[in-house]
């Protein structure tokens, strides 16, 4: 009886133990270090930061160094000025892009609410931003490398790994399906938080602009392809005819660019990328081109003169400081190796001091560039120049707009207004050297008017300016005794070497179906 009373007690002692054990025990278990749920205003931002850096750093060391903004003094064998570089300079861009691609696939899932989202109601406004930051990397990375990994590219959670490349045509013709999707989710107007969106700050009739905007940048990079050109020529047509359905970048307000407000801190997430991973002495360190620096020269330009209102005394809006022994001296690009050449001027790093304060494009503000106005506004006179929009006038007018969007967005006392004296006197110094707009000049004359100012105005924004060229052959560019790949501007970079250990069965039927992974290769919209 004792022995039944013993066990009767035990068992009673054991049930608030067991039932002790499992109150809260689901709380409790709770991984505290993987992040099993998010949402896309926690993505967003960095996702944005960590894509505008890779075209700022590739923009620098290869963009101007094929473009003719800045010379590398080097007699290397492998130098990107003289058309020659190492396979694993293509690696970067891939691996960086590719990795934000990622977050933005995130960004537009997770706005669709779910399982996996901290918010369990949709938002069109992140969906929307999501499906054209995709479309931003993608036709970055298709116009640099030709055929890519598209349509199963982000596949990794299904544990597909080894993507398929997409022919570059079919590539294209999705991105435009993909941002008229954009256009009607952003056209909804739901709110996202401000914090999220360090580009508007939640403004999304800006991000609307911006998509349209960078539809018709695409639509104009694949208009000589005859198979598609009417449809590229529809649709720009429809773009500029309907403001309300399709509403484009109109000022410098519009543009879509990442702000760097951290100053010169180390620490601080909005810190110019300049500052943080580049030293002084290297961003000081190659030589301004005798191209990209005698026009503006010569045309008194305002984003280079040093003098107040346009400059801080001693140094102008660009950050060009004068050769060593004084004077506006550049350096042709393309010289021959074994023939040394003086450095002149090069672009100021941000911790040099002078009486008139220093500005300088290594700490500066605006240079996190995903598209400007200006670009816009060139878009629409070569468009008006072809005869596919407005009327005969229209091109002068939007090759005015341009011009004067963008000296603004460099000077803000340089007035927007193409009606300002300030603009005024600026078009009469280009008469002076024969760079005023002729009506008699041919479609090839005009095209390089509009093409040169544009090459100003694509000035720091990814690798714009080589897409361009390779698209146009505008402006002409001199070529120096030393080129290599024949003296033919490079058309495409080399897919990253480890792709053809890593996926070699789809590595050798994009090489079979695009050519040789050769610089020499065309991609598609530069084939006859």
């Amino acid at each position: 009886m004792r022995k039944q009373l013993f066990i009767a007690c035990l068992v009673l002692m054991a049930v608030p133990a067991l039932y002790s054990c499992k109150k809260g025990f689901q709380d409790l278990n709770v991984d505290p270090i993987n992040i099993i749920s998010t949402s896309p205003s926690r993505l967003l931002a960095p996702a944005l930061v960590n894509s505008v850096w890779p075209g700022m750093n590739k923009n620098r060391s290869f963009t101007n160094e094929l473009m003719q903004v800045t010379v590398a003094q080097s007699d290397g064998d492998a130098t990107i000025f003289r058309y020659a570089f190492r396979a694993n300079v293509s690696d970067y861009l891939w691996n960086a892009w590719y990795g934000q691609l990622t977050n933005f696939k995130q960004v537009d899932s997770l706005g669709r609410g779910g399982e996996h989202a901290k918010v369990d109601s949709a938002n069109a406004t992140y969906q929307g931003i999501g499906k054209v930051c995709k479309v931003w990397l993608f036709s970055n990375l298709t116009d640099g490398y030709g055929d890519i990994p598209y349509f199963h590219a982000l596949e990794g959670d299904q544990q597909n790994v080894v993507a398929a490349f997409d022919r570059q045509k079919d590539i294209y013709l999705d991105m435009f399906d993909r941002l008229e999707e954009a256009n009607t989710l952003l056209a909804k107007g739901d709110v996202i938080v401000p914090s999220s969106d360090p580009v508007y700050q939640g403004n999304v009739d800006k991000w609307r602009r911006f998509s349209n905007s960078l539809y018709l940048r695409l639509l104009l990079r694949i208009s000589g392809k005859a198979d598609v050109q009417q449809q590229c020529i529809a649709k720009i047509k429809q773009i500029v005819e309907n403001p309300t359905q399709y509403p484009i970048f109109q000022t410098n307000a519009d543009c879509a660019r990442l702000l760097w407000s951290g100053g010169t801190s180390t620490t601080d997430p909005y810190t110019n990328p300049y500052v943080i991973n580049v030293r002084t002495s290297d961003f000081k360190g190659p030589a301004i081109c005798s191209f990209f620096l005698d026009h503006l020269v010569s045309w008194s330009d305002p984003r280079y003169v040093s003098a107040s209102p346009y400059g801080t005394g001693s140094i102008g809006a660009f950050g060009i400081a004068q050769a060593s022994g004084g004077g506006w001296v550049g350096v042709e690009s393309g010289y021959a190796t074994g023939h040394g050449v003086t450095k002149g001027c090069y672009f100021q790093s941000y911790d040099a001091s002078s009486g008139g304060g220093t500005a300088s494009l290594q700490q500066s503000k605006i240079t996190g560039i995903m598209m400007q106005t200006a670009e816009v506004k060139f878009i629409l006179a070569e468009a008006a120049l072809k005869g596919w929009i407005g009327t005969a006038g229209d091109t002068k007018k939007y090759w005015y707009q341009g011009m004067a969007s963008a000296i603004n967005y460099w000077v803000a006392a340089f007035p927007e207004d193409t009606a300002a004296s300030q603009f005024k006197t600026h078009v009469s110094n280009l008469a002076n050297v024969s760079e005023n707009w002729d009506e008699s000049l041919t479609v090839e004359g005009k095209m390089e008017l509009i093409h040169l100012q544009k090459y100003y105005a694509l000035f720091l924004t990814d690798l714009q300016q080589w897409y361009e060229y390779r698209r146009t052959g505008h402006p002409v560019l001199p070529k120096g005794q030393g080129l290599s790949n024949g003296g033919v501007m490079p058309a495409r970079m080399v897919y990253p070497v480890y792709i053809q250990a890593a996926n070699p069965v789809n590595y050798k039927a994009a090489v079979v179906a695009q050519g040789n992974d050769e610089i020499s290769t065309n991609v598609w919209w530069q084939q006859p």
